[in-house]
């Protein structure tokens, strides 16, 4: 019997349970660090003086290094096991985030980011395979959107202690916070996360059938004889094959929505701590008014999530792309009340991740076990390389004196092209691993 069909048909384990829910905190580390930046920022711009253009060029440093780090980190997730690619990842994002508290100037601060964003962005396309091959299949539409939320939860829950730090510290201290939190996270993966048993029967390296057994007993099922016969497609290790085989098309369109929605998504990421702090409020009021975005947000993942159960994936994203476009243009024209303000940006929050989480359950369903991670880390990796493209182009229009209105209406297009290359996306709703 193939281990893999047990898992799928079977109730969860507390195994699995455990392992998902060690991805939730993963990809809420992911969070913090990410916007760790964006709290520091209005530190960082009154100590060396930097303009919004050069700030904006600071803010895209880690997406750049996301980028690479997803697709050249993110293919180690399906050549050396899932296990092995988080590990080496917590390693790297903890190192950057050390060293970023050691910065000088803008030079060796974005190189620091970079670091922190190779390790976030082979992270993000392991710990998506994870959540769906240690799920069942009625509950993986569930659980990859509770991995995904744990980004909003990261930055709600260490925003929330970064605003508390930053009334008695410098921006320096959010990066000693995340560096401690994502270490803590490397005996946890140790103990609690087996390697996916789907990609040791597709890889099948040496001791993968006792692995594959062990894992088994661990959950409460019974062992196997011999491991599943590898198909040729199985055995393809390029990254060419997520182009071949009918998987052209899926790639390509799933890849676009991820590179234009998250554009708007880190718009508003990116530069809401500086906008609300130009409209004369403290640092750690702009903080503040970020945790409220993401609080929106991890309450829109878990929404999205809970509608999978009964509505189709691809329509639920496509609907909250849409209402994203609509929030953002609300965001845009400005409060000047702080509970207005931050209602709307938990509201825009709400919509935005929700379409996050909604393409990253895509993405676990449009790539086969041996391409999962692969496919996941180019769509995240192409969309990163645009998500930088959101806060330098947003610095510039509001260098070149373009109202807040008209940078919020057009930075809200990309969910709404998203939405487009949605449409003609070819997706079977009822997929299994």
């Amino acid at each position: 019997m193939d281990p893999r069909e047990t898992l799928a048909t079977s109730p969860m384990s507390r195994v699995q349970i455990v392992a998902v829910a060690i991805t939730i905190g993963l990809n809420a580390l992911d969070g913090f660090d990410v916007l760790a930046i964006s709290f520091a920022s209005p530190g960082i711009a009154r100590e060396w003086g930097i303009d919004r253009s050069a700030l904006g060029f600071v803010l895209s440093m880690e997406l750049i290094g996301m980028a690479l780090g997803s697709i050249l980190l993110g293919r180690s997730a399906d050549k050396l096991g899932r296990r092995r690619a988080i590990l080496g990842c917590l390693g790297v994002m903890s190192f950057g985030m050390i060293m970023t508290t050691a910065a000088k100037g803008i030079y060796d601060l974005s190189l620091w980011r970079i670091v922190t964003g190779l390790g976030i962005g082979g992270m993000l396309a392991a710990i998506n395979a994870v959540a769906a091959e240690f799920s069942s299949v009625r509950r993986r539409g569930l659980c990859v959107s509770l991995m995904a939320i744990g980004y909003p939860l990261g930055a709600v829950i260490g925003g929330s202690v970064a605003a508390n730090l930053l009334k008695h510290s410098d921006w320096r201290v959010v990066f000693v916070l995340g560096a401690c939190g994502t270490a803590q996270f490397i005996p946890l993966v140790v103990w609690f996360v087996p390697e996916s048993i789907g990609w040791l029967c597709q890889r099948q390296p040496a001791g993968a059938l006792a692995q594959v057994n062990r894992t088994l007993a661990r959950m409460g099922h019974l062992a196997v004889a011999t491991l599943p016969t590898r198909s040729t497609d199985e055995n393809s290790r390029s990254i060419v094959d997520i182009f071949r085989h009918g998987m052209a098309k899926v790639t390509l369109l799933a890849t676009l929505a991820y590179f234009l929605h998250i554009t708007t998504f880190y718009f508003i990421l990116k530069w809401v701590p500086k906008i609300v702090a130009d409209m004369g409020f403290t640092a750690a009021t702009a903080a503040s008014v970020l945790v409220w975005a993401n609080v929106g947000g991890a309450t829109g993942g878990a929404v999205l999530g809970l509608l999978t159960l009964r509505f189709g994936l691809k329509q639920l994203t496509i609907a909250v792309l849409l209402l994203s476009v609509v929030m953002v243009a609300v965001f845009g024209l400005g409060q000047t009340d702080l509970t207005q303000l931050s209602f709307i940006c938990a509201a825009t929050g709400f919509f935005t991740n929700a379409g996050v989480v909604g393409i990253y359950g895509i993405l676990a369903r449009a790539f086969p076990t041996h391409l999962r991670a692969t496919g996941t880390g180019f769509a995240i990796g192409a969309g990163r390389a645009g998500a930088m493209v959101a806060p330098i182009a947003a610095g510039y229009l509001f260098q070149a004196g373009h109202s807040l209105e008209f940078v919020a209406i057009a930075m809200s297009a990309g969910s709404l092209i998203a939405a487009a290359a949605l449409w003609f996306l070819p997706l079977n709703e009822s997929a299994s691993l």
